[in-house]
């Protein structure tokens, strides 16, 4: 009785599943495969996939509500003309929150300019979006006096923090392994049909197949032999 190392056994599952969908996609028939690319290209066609719409959106919503809590707490200390004066013609770091508005509009249009515009497949933009706001919240938070001028001391910045952090994880868990596995599957299935085209030939329409009508001398030849076939000897 041959003994199998488990190692072996582990290797050989984990090789065997590791390929589930390139069989698949070959059991699939050709007509099948060339519909599924038409449709991967129609989605390169669009220029951007719909996961990294959603992330774009996300990011839009990022600055919009980032906007309207400022405008809240703008109205909240007295009026948005004097509130606003106060805090952006005489900026304060420790009591403003103009900063974290700013800080919004630098996200959104670094990730745009990044994800949308450019179309980049790598984490560095967002990374360095989140790092730079995670440290200038946690400074602010440290240095200035903003726990003291009520409720929006505290939700500005933690609001602010954690959509930044959201921003990561989707783009880092959704966004580039997503598209990566759209890109493997339609790698796969374009090999796929290129060798089916190889072994397995597409049917032949019915236009291939005719037999050409018979000619006009030759007909009329064969209807002189069957009349002097019936002429009666005489």
């Amino acid at each position: 009785m041959n003994w199998v190392p488990a190692d072996a056994e582990n290797a050989h599952s984990s090789g065997v599943e590791s390929c589930p969908s390139l069989r698949d996609v070959h059991s699939i028939n050709p007509t099948q495969l060339i519909a599924r690319i038409e449709s991967y290209e129609g989605r390169e066609k669009k220029g951007i996939s719909d996961v990294r719409r959603t992330f774009c959106l996300f990011v839009t919503f990022d600055l919009l509500f980032i906007t309207l809590l400022w405008i809240i707490e703008l109205n909240v200390k007295g009026g948005i003309e004097t509130t606003l004066e106060k805090e952006v013609l005489h900026y304060d770091y420790s009591s403003s929150y103009f900063d974290i508005f700013l800080l919004a509009v630098f996200r959104f249009k670094v990730l745009i300019l990044a994800y949308a515009m450019c179309r980049l497949r790598h984490w560095w933009a967002i990374a360095f979006t989140t790092a730079v706001t995670s440290a200038f919240l946690l400074a602010k938070v440290i240095i200035s006096q903003l726990f003291s001028q009520g409720a929006f001391g505290y939700v500005l910045p933690i609001i602010s923090f954690i959509l930044a952090w959201i921003e990561t994880w989707f783009l880092d868990f959704k966004v580039l392994p997503q598209e990566t596995e759209e890109e493997n599957r339609f790698l796969i299935a374009k090999d796929a049909s290129e060798r089916a085209a190889l072994l397995h030939p597409g049917v032949l329409s019915d236009g291939q197949f005719y037999s050409p009508p018979e000619s006009v001398a030759g007909s009329d030849e064969d209807s002189e032999e069957k009349q002097d076939s019936e002429k009666p000897i005489v």
